[in-house]
């Protein structure tokens, strides 16, 4: 049986996604923190933009930058890490809107039984910065994406 994503907003300003992905915390952990890796699964397939680069610097006061192409464009999201616990926890600033606009997601993973419970968390500046989040359809492909983790999941060395 697959595995859901859920996706829920737990208050005015925070997003919260679970996955439990069928495979071991550490490769998950590598799928999150490799570039390479991440790259294979991080954008929906079904949507309408490609990953053009991808650089993470996985380390407290690291950076990340990711490009993307959409209709003839490049859109580039980008920030720094915060915390970074190896294979529990990743936390990061999402720094294109502007210090103002700036959402914190944290990631946090526990190992349970051979799987992995992800807990995914965005917490917005204002409520008003999650509404229009929502409104652009940024979220509708993250149960895609899931799908997608997990399947890259599976494919690596246990």
């Amino acid at each position: 049986m697959k595995n859901s994503t859920t996706v829920e907003r737990k208050s005015e300003r925070e997003l919260v996604v679970t996955r439990t992905i069928d495979g071991p915390q550490r490769l998950v952990w590598e799928a999150w923190t490799s570039s390479e890796l991440f790259g294979r699964w991080w954008v929906p397939k079904s949507a309408p933009i490609s990953l053009l680069s991808c650089e993470l610097d996985v380390r407290v006061g690291g950076s990340y930058r990711l490009e993307f192409g959409f209709d003839g464009q490049t859109m580039a999201f980008f920030g720094r890490y915060l915390e970074v616990t190896p294979c529990s926890r990743l936390s990061w600033t999402n720094d294109e809107g502007g210090e103002a606009a700036a959402a914190i997601t944290t990631v946090t993973l526990e190992e349970r039984d051979g799987k992995t419970l992800l807990t995914m968390s965005d917490l917005h500046p204002s409520k008003e910065a999650l509404d229009a989040a929502l409104s652009s359809g940024s979220t509708d492909g993250t149960p895609e994406t899931m799908d997608q983790l997990e399947a890259l999941v599976a494919t690596l060395p246990r």
